[in-house]
């Protein structure tokens, strides 16, 4: 038989066994935390009003911002869209930017060059002075009539020329203007692209359907029978007021070049005999009455050969290779 305990070691017993319950509960403790304190960590957080955590998570929410706003931004800066982006200037305009840029002037172009008919090549052109207004160098003197040649004289030198077509009060319209010397530098030849006509319908359809201000923008006008005389030369304006033209296009070329046009429309028919020979006597004494310019008679040209824009004019039927070979203007 076991002796008895004593009250003290009764009281140890006791001690010792309870010591040895709340060491076991510490350490169920322990191991309980170390399973699942994450877990009653995340349902604290989640059941938890907000914590420091959630103050980050707020952090986390100012960043999306900040970086939505920086999307933005870059969206504002950004095209759009691909199309509205600016296409690249042409090449001209940058060209022409660089020459701006640069102070450097860049060339005109040139004229489109007119070919001369049937092969023939142009005279050497008359050098015009463009710096400025040219000098007065005073007037032609005005033709005087030669006296009839008789007898001995007419003999001897021949008889006074006669003209056909260029009339006593024609040449003395011719003779009676103010022409200035060297004024007159070319005389070119047109057809009216009519088949009828005459000076006075050519001025009212200048006057009110081209607006032009003198009107008729010939000096002479060579008739085809219908409308006026076959061969008939009546006198502008223009020449008795000893004013520039409006049959070139160009301001100054009206300004040293006659114009002369014959009625008729030479795509479809050719001048008259009549209108040849007129032209014949009026283009020799209209030299003569203009005088010479750098010592040269003036110029004869077809208005294609010197007009700057493209022209048929005076048509493809009109004696090209006859008005080159009598006026010497080209071979």
């Amino acid at each position: 038989m076991r002796a008895s305990l004593t009250d003290e070691q009764k009281k140890e017993m006791i001690r010792k066994q309870h010591a040895g319950r709340s060491s076991q509960s510490q350490g169920k403790k322990k191991s309980s935390s170390g399973k699942g304190g994450s877990g009653k960590s995340r349902q604290v957080k989640s059941s938890a009003p907000p914590t420091k955590k959630k103050v980050s998570s707020g952090g986390t929410k100012k960043k999306k911002h900040a970086g939505s706003s920086a999307g933005q931004h870059i969206s504002t800066s950004a095209p759009i869209h691909p199309s509205a982006t600016p296409p690249p200037l042409p090449e001209h305009s940058v060209a022409s930017a660089v020459v701006a840029a640069s102070g450097v002037t860049a060339p005109m172009p040139a004229a489109p060059t007119v070919p001369l008919p049937h092969g023939a090549e142009p005279s050497a052109p008359i050098t015009i002075e463009k710096s400025g207004e040219e000098p007065d160098q005073g007037l032609e003197p005005t033709p005087t009539p030669e006296p009839a040649r008789q007898g001995f004289w007419a003999r001897l030198f021949g008889p006074q020329k006669t003209y056909q077509y260029l009339s006593p009060s024609v040449r003395a319209a011719i003779d009676r203007a103010p022409v200035k010397r060297s004024r007159w530098k070319y005389i070119v030849v047109h057809n009216s692209g009519t088949r009828e006509g005459n000076a006075r319908v050519f001025d009212i359809y200048h006057r009110r359907v081209r607006h032009m201000q003198n009107g008729l923008a010939y000096h002479f006008v060579i008739g085809d029978g219908h409308g006026s005389g076959d061969g008939q030369v009546e006198v502008g304006d223009r020449w008795k007021r000893q004013i520039n033209g409006g049959h070139v296009a160009s301001d100054y070329l009206n300004d040293i070049a006659l114009g002369i046009c014959l009625v008729g429309d030479f795509n479809r028919d050719q001048p008259t005999r009549a209108q040849v020979g007129a032209l014949e006597e009026l283009i020799p004494y209209l030299r003569n009455r203009v005088g010479k310019s750098q010592g040269r008679q003036a110029i004869v040209h077809a208005h294609k050969e010197i007009n700057p824009r493209p022209t048929d004019c005076p048509g493809d039927h009109f004696p090209y290779g006859w008005l080159h070979a009598k006026f010497g203007n080209a071979r």
